[in-house]
């Protein structure tokens, strides 16, 4: 593959920059953090950094962050200030700031955090090493949050113990510039990495143990790859030509979602998990218009009764924003109405928070904080009277269910099913990496208990 030589060459100059020094690294936000986080473990492990579990063991804390929301940028900020104590202990204890944040605030973080060392960019993990380098030597208020626009995706997936199921990227950064997301002017405008980098990586994957990868991007299913190839071509592709036994992805537009997609899912169910995470953000057309989705509530619903009649044991997730400047009651009871109509199993709901950078934030209207707190409880207690009915039918099934880890704080194993449900049983660690038959015996909206069969 073609992907980091340059990199890799400069890596190596620096082959020992840490000298077996700790490296803690703060995650929150999205997968594609949690992935970019295992990046820059590995990157750093190849520079004789050895991660630490906990911050007061390190010489290099490096804080990977989020900005998707509003409390996520305070919270960086808040997390600098519970280090000083560690940095006036250890003066020589490295603070770094990357992730969302790190990119949309840049010079703002080292001018009101100085006790911040280096601040980098989503576009620039792979130069960590260097960046890292830098401020071991001594040199201070280092910022590297340039994008690549014209650089190729070329990247290798790095992860160090993946385990059972990992994520692998193919996709970065939006080009849909929805009003309330920060995401094109943090993560960059979009890129889609070569088909057979990609199917590399999952064989790559699959020999060192992995049963299930997670397909990744911010709008994954916008793929297009050399030759025409899109996004229904890859997931075919890595059904047919790797032997990974599990498929998911992550996250999908809805504007990108079409038969085609539907059809592929249908004829490799034996691999592609039939659990669709499909954002609808508001179940309002006028709100919808405003937020920019491109798509009306007529289509969201029409979208998931094709996906339901394509594939008719398909479950669904979604993203709701409650409080949308200008949203009123009536517009937010479409919200609801729409979770009931769309039988959403799971849900993940928030209050709106204006960004950075995006035209949301300067739109009149705002609402205030305590209706959308309001909203925000009744949108949960309307979908917890309804998601507890819906999954009383798995109840008596028998799913398989891959096993994963072990849930050491209750004696139990735990796997997910092919619908994507936490599953709890009794069992014995060399389960873990088998698939296994667990009938239910008790079923929550997102855990489920059961017995091994």
């Amino acid at each position: 593959m073609e992907n980091t030589s340059q990199n890799t060459e400069s890596l190596q100059q620096n082959n020992d920059i840490g000298q077996g020094r700790g490296v803690y690294i703060s995650t929150y936000g999205c997968q594609m953090n949690v992935n970019d986080t295992e990046r820059m473990y590995s990157l750093l492990e190849m520079q004789n950094f050895t991660p630490v579990e906990k911050p007061e063991d390190a010489s290099l804390i490096i804080i990977n962050s989020c900005s998707v929301r509003e409390k996520p940028v305070h919270k960086v900020y808040s997390e600098v200030g519970t280090f000083r104590k560690m940095k006036e202990k250890n003066p020589s204890l490295k603070i770094g700031v990357g992730g969302c944040v790190g990119q949309q605030e840049k010079e703002n973080l080292i001018k009101n955090q100085p006790m911040i060392d280096f601040v980098f960019g989503t576009d620039q993990i792979d130069n960590l090493p260097q960046l890292v380098a830098q401020s071991f030597e001594g040199e201070k208020r280092l910022i590297n949050a340039k994008f690549e626009h014209r650089a190729p995706y070329h990247i290798e997936t790095m992860v160090r113990n993946p385990g059972v199921a990992t994520f692998v990227n193919i996709t970065k950064g939006c080009d849909n510039f929805c009003t309330f997301c920060v995401v094109p002017y943090t993560r960059g405008r979009e890129k889609s990495r070569p088909l057979q980098h990609i199917l590399t990586d999952i064989r790559h994957l699959v020999k060192r143990g992995v049963k299930e990868v997670t397909l990744l991007g911010q709008n994954v299913n916008s793929y297009k790859g050399e030759e025409d190839i899109d996004f229904a071509d890859l997931l075919a592709k890595v059904a047919t030509e790797t032997d990974v036994e599990r498929i998911r992805f992550t996250t999908s537009h809805p504007k990108d979602f079409n038969q085609k997609l539907a059809d592929t899912m249908a004829a490799h169910q034996n691999k592609v998990m039939e659990y669709i995470h499909l954002p609808f953000q508001s179940g309002n057309t006028r709100i919808l218009e405003k937020m920019n989705r491109n798509y009306t509530r007529e289509q969201y619903l029409e979208k998931i009764a094709m996906l339901k009649k394509t594939i008719p044991n398909v479950v669904f997730s979604t993203d709701i924003i409650v409080g949308f400047p200008g949203e009123t009651e009536e517009e937010f009871q479409d919200t609801v109405t729409m979770v009931q109509e769309g039988g959403f199993e799971t849900i993940f709901a928030f209050k709106y928070s204006p960004r950075p950078f995006t035209k949301a934030a300067k739109f009149e209207e705002q609402v205030d904080e305590e209706v959308k707190t309001d909203r925000l409880n009744r949108l949960f207690d309307a979908h917890d009277k309804m998601a507890f009915d819906l999954v009383k039918r798995y109840e008596g099934q028998t799913m398989q269910v891959l096993v994963e880890n072990v849930d050491r704080e209750h004696g139990k194993i735990q796997g997910r099913s092919t619908g994507n449900k936490l599953v709890h049983f009794l069992g014995t660690p060399d389960l873990i990496g088998k698939t296994v038959n667990v009938k239910i015996t008790k079923a929550f909206p997102a855990v489920f208990r059961g017995e091994l069969i």
